[in-house]
């Protein structure tokens, strides 16, 4: 489904008086607005191809209906996305839910919707209907090396796949692990996963970055191979410069503090990416924003501050993505509400009157510290991220639009109401 400009025109007309008065506002306390602006219309977040449909649970799934067949239709959805908030600018493929038929057709057509591919996302924790070997008992930590040769080879091929998109990342999250004490061994296990990852590493492209993805549990419960964010780190170390440990905000026990984690690896330059989602009790994969704001905006104080300190770009030196699974929403709308809720956070993280704050730090001034985050946190920049999108053409209102040109149910015209996407 092609956005015609027009109609986003003719909306963003009708929104422009109220959101004028809105941006000048707040416009007035800002000295440094132009260079703000231009970091958020700069800033792209990645759509992970599998978020595009109706996600589930293991007690069942909900079709929504207008879901996308295909990766092309899932190519066009994230396009749809993007024309709307210009910040949905990247797509990230799972394999094998979305292997091309046709690398360079796959390419073209992302070309003419603004996107580019992100990182490529293998998947060991599922067997394949042609798959010979089982993954039931792990895939690169297995007992069995033929196993482990099978789980090597899938990511060998998924590099290939992204190599031809012009993707520059892979994504390695295992769910490997035990369910009961004595299931297997864990230093030989650590070991069997670590020569795994070498082998992979080895055929990284020179211009490509590996990241680990780290999680506490699920669905192993008694042991994770890669539980937690030092053995990811442990693991990007032992294999190379181009091996990074990326962040999932729902990959966590209760009460972690994912800011102190995001601060300390990319002070020692490991912090590869990020995995956006919220939760209330483990890895829910809610809506961006919609549990945790506050921890939201204190990852972004971290990462802003991080980023600075060691003079990265913010837009292009770490992989940002959105990992979700959409179980009563339409996929779209929750994805447009995750989108604006990290370009919020980022917004009011760019807020922070830096110099105040390391003065405060320095002089223990304990109280000074807290008001100078929470007064960033408690301001209302939505007319801020606004004019951003504005000025690159997209939505004064991406929500307000989707819903008001019926978008769902043009899809389920176009679609039928039976469709199932691939991936979760």
């Amino acid at each position: 489904m092609q956005i015609e400009k027009h109609k986003i025109q003719a909306h963003n007309q009708s929104l422009l008086k109220l959101h004028q008065e809105k941006y000048d506002f707040i416009a007035v306390g800002i000295k440094n607005i132009e260079d703000l602006l231009q970091q958020l219309m700069h800033f792209q977040v990645a759509i992970p191809s599998w978020a595009l449909g109706a996600g589930g649970t293991r007690f069942g799934r909900f079709s929504i209906g207008g879901e996308p067949r295909n990766l092309e239709e899932k190519i066009e959805d994230v396009g749809l996305l993007h024309a709307l908030n210009r910040s949905s600018g990247a797509i990230s493929l799972h394999i094998p839910w979305d292997i091309p038929s046709n690398a360079a057709d796959a390419r073209a057509l992302a070309a003419q919707h603004g996107l580019r591919f992100d990182a490529m996302n293998s998947n060991t924790f599922q067997d394949q209907p042609d798959q010979p070997l089982s993954y039931k008992f792990g895939s690169m930590q297995h007992v069995d090396s033929a196993v482990r040769k099978q789980s090597v080879e899938h990511n060998l091929e998924v590099i290939r796949y992204g190599v031809e998109l012009g993707s520059t990342s892979l994504t390695v999250w295992l769910s490997d692990g035990s369910c009961f004490p004595g299931q297997l061994n864990f230093r030989k296990a650590f070991q069997h996963t670590l020569e795994s990852l070498q082998q992979v590493y080895e055929a990284l492209p020179a211009n490509w970055k590996m990241f680990i993805e780290y999680k506490a549990y699920e669905p192993n419960f008694y042991s994770t191979s890669v539980g937690d964010w030092g053995q990811s780190l442990l693991y990007a170390t032992k294999l190379g410069e181009q091996a990074y440990t990326l962040v999932d905000l729902g990959h966590h026990l209760p009460n972690a503090n994912i800011e102190q984690i995001v601060a300390l690896l990319l002070m020692e330059g490991k912090l590869g990416g990020f995995h956006f989602n919220d939760s209330k009790y483990g890895d829910d994969d809610l809506t961006v924003g919609s549990i945790k704001p506050y921890q939201l905006f204190l990852i972004f104080n971290e990462l802003v501050e991080g980023m600075d300190a060691r003079h990265m770009n913010h837009a292009n030196d770490l992989g940002w993505m959105i990992d979700a699974s959409h179980n009563v929403k339409d996929p779209l709308e929750d994805l447009l509400q995750s989108v604006e809720a990290i370009m919020i956070s980022y917004a009011q993280a760019l807020l922070i009157d830096r110099k105040k704050l390391t003065e405060a730090q320095q002089n223990n001034d304990v109280v000074t510290a807290q008001e100078i985050l929470q007064n960033s946190f408690r301001t209302d920049v939505r007319a801020l991220v606004a004019e951003a999108r504005l000025r690159i053409g997209g939505t004064l209102d991406p929500l307000a639009f989707y819903r008001s040109e019926k978008v769902r149910q043009q899809l389920i015209k176009d679609r039928g109401s039976k469709t199932v996407a691939t991936g979760l």
